[in-house]
This record gives C-alpha cells, sequence and structure tokens, in this order.
C-alpha cells in the first residue's frame, strides 16, 4: 500500500485521468473530492462491496431457477415417453 500525506487542497492523481484532492480535514474525518471519467464508477468501499454481495446472490438466483426449468423440462419429457 501507498501512504501518502496530503493537506487541504493537496491532491494526488491516479493513471492519467483521476485526480483525488483533499478538500476538507475536521477531526478525524477527512473530505476528498474525486475527478474521474465518467465510464469510471467510484463508490465508498463499503457501498461497493453491499453490489458486489447484490450480484453474487442474483447470480445464484438465476442458477437456481435455471435448474428448476430443467427439471421441469425434464418431468415434461418423461412424461411424454
Amino acid at each position: 500500500m501507498l501512504v501518502l500525506t496530503r493537506k487541504v487542497n493537496e491532491s494526488i492523481i491516479i493513471g492519467d485521468d483521476i485526480e483525488i484532492t483533499v478538500v476538507e480535514i475536521k477531526g478525524d474525518h477527512v473530505k476528498l473530492g474525486i475527478t474521474a471519467p465518467r465510464n469510471i464508477t467510484v463508490h465508498r468501499k463499503e457501498v461497493y462491496l453491499a453490489i458486489q454481495r447484490e450480484n453474487i446472490v442474483a447470480a445464484r438466483s438465476d442458477v437456481d431457477k435455471l435448474s428448476e426449468i430443467g427439471k421441469i423440462m425434464d418431468d415434461k419429457k418423461d412424461k411424454g415417453r
């Protein structure tokens, strides 16, 4: 992990087109401003992790539904014989 020290109104650059600026420091809170292209999503980590969890649940749900459909189709084939 790279650790940098910045003051208010100082920035860091990531790649060629992402800039993170320290906007305000109050006690143990730091307010950051992030400038990035629109095609790059920016989330707080806890939001990102929640999105990832939801995506996993949704993917599992689709697999379960496909399995159910497969069983129904197999049942119909067996009854047709």
